[in-house]
């Protein structure tokens, strides 16, 4: 997955909006105006940050040592790069971004979820 994959599959997702507060090389992912993701656009090969649930953040570190590491520049517990190279299936990438979006929606007030249950 290259970052051209990592956004368009981002930007599908429903109340997806994309910017670039942390100046032009990083590109932050929201939804609903809350952040799920950052990918680091002067990196190679690419890494992207990731909320993930602690306990399977633990998990993933242990299992993929070389690709999923503690949240750069983030809480460790809640947050994980994600070094994209090839060496993780694109299937657990695709999981992982699903995940972090879903805990991010999780965690919206009743009034978000409202307005993100009526966008098409």
């Amino acid at each position: 997955m290259d970052i051209d994959e990592f956004r368009d599959y981002c930007l599908m997702k429903r109340g997806v909006s994309e910017h670039l507060p942390f100046g032009p090389d990083n590109l932050v992912f929201k939804v609903m105006g809350k952040m799920f993701s950052i990918a680091s656009l002067d990196e190679i090969p690419l890494r992207v940050n990731l909320k993930c649930d602690p306990e399977w953040a633990v998990q993933l570190r242990e299992e993929y040592p070389e690709n999923i590491l503690p949240g750069y520049h983030m809480n460790k517990r809640h947050w994980n790069t994600l070094i994209i190279n090839g060496a993780v299936d694109p299937g657990l990438t695709r999981k992982l971004i699903d995940h972090s979006y879903e805990l991010v929606v999780a965690g919206l007030t009743r009034k978000l979820k409202q307005e993100l249950d009526s966008l098409e």
